[in-house]
């Protein structure tokens, strides 16, 4: 009954991976920057999310065009 510990943190990672993806196209980072930290979001959950954290694009800074 009830959910395991690793489950638990497994959700947990997910929940912060989605979000990182957000933030990152939310980046004013080139399209084949947000490419590369998206794949390495997807491919290394952790540490693609401690890496980005550290050194990953920050959002917001991107310009509309008119």
């Amino acid at each position: 009954m009830g959910i395991e510990v690793g489950g638990l943190l497994g959700l947990i990672v997910l929940a912060l991976d989605v979000w990182a993806i957000i933030k990152i196209f939310d980046s004013g980072a080139s399209t084949a920057s947000r490419l590369l930290w998206t794949l390495l979001i997807i491919l290394l959950p952790i540490v693609g999310l401690i890496i980005w954290w550290l050194f990953g694009p920050r959002g917001g800074t991107r310009l509309a065009s008119s």
